[in-house]
């Protein structure tokens, strides 16, 4: 795989990976903002108004009907947080040159579309169209809504938002109801415009074509984007402390089986200098998988939750632990999390327990590279970080880690915050009184996996 970054326009960069064993290539575009409250809904929700049609084809079925005839071409809207940077744009997935019949190509034309959903939407009197606006915006709170659905996603979302509420990060990645409610296609339009002008743009290129070959592509395809004065100003802001002497403590009721428990810590003074293959271990090793001081102890060894697993933003430097308990269970499960992670800070794991969480750290990463998807991702958030090592790089790191350096992560973490999501207190009576109190099920020889961020954004 040959690795390469540059600059293809004022504040437009391109990260190219040039990779033959895959059948398709893939290619995405990201504008890039300061996440904040005021304006997260907008960003979400303008790529899903752009994928409505373009000028050359006005509506779904002109554009769906463009795709097959690029064989297949796919176009997506993307929206994800990554630390306190928003990315919105488009991901697009097209067959390979090489395995097209005769002398046929659609490289050229499958990112011409992509890029053309993004500079020259369908529009009447220079603003988008009120119908498509409205459409999607309608969408966009569906989607919001639907976050309670999942309450595991919705506990974890639910402490970033406590936890962070002083923060940009709080606004999440599709942002609330009522921001969305608040658009129309006048105030979109001119939000748009301002972000065409003014946001720093990441292009992924990710197939057989050379470097060279995509620039040109690009230089045609990206002469028309209206540039001004960029705004390079983006970045996350990471605490290193608690907002409070003790934690923080947020309880919500809901019609739940379980309690949803969810603690958030600061990952400290570690985060001035951040050790990523390090967290990645410590990650690994508390939580975030079925071989984790988590998992076999509050779960299996003491039966005190259904599930636990932890995750790590290392781009916002948090660390979250999310389980479901009983409401008897809720304060053991606690102190056995806290356990844990005191048994962290001690030194108190064994040899074979830190390789076998490098190696389970090391394996994650060195999958990546089997997608396409996954490559993206990781090179589009090395890039925000300002690194540019690869996954397979990063794993050989991870085998370096040793327990020191996974003990002063641990060492580091401030508790900040501790969120329930509970049923009311009648129904919980109600509950026990007509079917007991039945023990957590007994584990099946696998985790959870790492809790997942519902809003988006890269985790250990």
């Amino acid at each position: 795989m040959e690795y390469s970054r540059v600059e293809v326009r004022p504040g437009v960069w391109l990260t190219h990976l040039r990779e033959k064993k895959f059948k398709t290539a893939c290619f995405s575009v990201s504008l890039l903002s300061q996440l904040n409250r005021q304006t997260v809904s907008m960003n979400a929700l303008i790529p899903f108004v752009l994928h409505r049609g373009t000028k050359l084809y006005p509506d779904m079925q002109a554009l769906s009907e463009r795709q097959e005839e690029l064989y297949g071409t796919v176009v997506e809207p993307i929206v994800r947080r990554i630390g306190e940077i928003h990315c919105s744009g488009f991901y697009a997935s097209f067959p390979e040159d090489d395995y097209l019949p005769g002398d046929e190509s659609v490289l050229q034309e499958a990112i011409g579309l992509t890029l053309g959903l993004l500079l020259d939407p369908v529009t009447r009197g220079g603003l988008l169209l009120p119908d498509y606006v409205d459409s999607e915006r309608e969408k966009l709170l569906d989607l919001i809504a639907a976050r309670v659905n999942n309450k595991r996603s919705y506990a974890v979302l639910r402490c970033m938002e406590e936890m962070c509420a002083f923060e940009d990060y709080s606004a999440g990645r599709l942002g609330d109801e009522a921001s969305a409610r608040a658009i129309n296609y006048k105030k979109l339009s001119k939000h748009y415009r301002s972000l065409l002008q003014t946001c720093p743009i990441e292009l992924f290129y990710c197939g057989h074509a050379s470097t060279e070959k995509v620039r040109a592509i690009l230089r045609d395809q990206l002469a028309t984007l209206p540039r001004g004065e960029i705004n390079f100003d983006i970045g996350t802001e990471i605490r290193m402390n608690a907002v409070e002497e003790q934690p923080r403590l947020t309880v919500e009721e809901m019609d739940v089986a379980q309690v949803n428990l969810v603690i958030g810590w600061r990952l400290g003074e570690c985060m001035e200098d951040p050790d990523f293959p390090a967290l990645y271990v410590f990650n690994e090793l508390f939580g975030g998988s079925p071989s984790s001081k988590l998992f076999l102890n509050v779960r299996e060894k003491h039966s005190l939750c259904y599930y636990v697993s932890s995750l790590v933003d290392i781009r916002k430097g948090l660390l979250l632990v999310s389980s479901g308990v009983r409401e008897e269970d809720v304060e053991a499960a606690k102190s056995e999390i806290f356990a844990q992670l005191e048994a962290l800070k001690k030194g108190e794991f064994s040899e074979e327990e830190l390789e076998t969480a490098k190696a389970g750290a090391a394996s994650d990463l060195r999958s990546v590279p089997d997608s396409q998807g996954a490559l993206e991702g990781f090179f589009v958030s090395q890039a925000l970080a300002g690194t540019d090592y690869g996954p397979k790089e990063l794993a050989e790191l991870i085998g370096e880690v040793t327990a020191e350096r996974v003990i002063a992560i641990a060492a580091s973490t401030v508790c900040d915050q501790i969120y329930l999501l509970k049923a009311p207190e009648e129904e919980t009576a109600a509950a026990e009184t007509s079917s007991g109190a039945d023990a957590p099920p007994s584990p099946e020889g696998k985790a959870e996996g790492k809790a997942a961020d519902a809003e988006g954004g890269e985790e250990a």
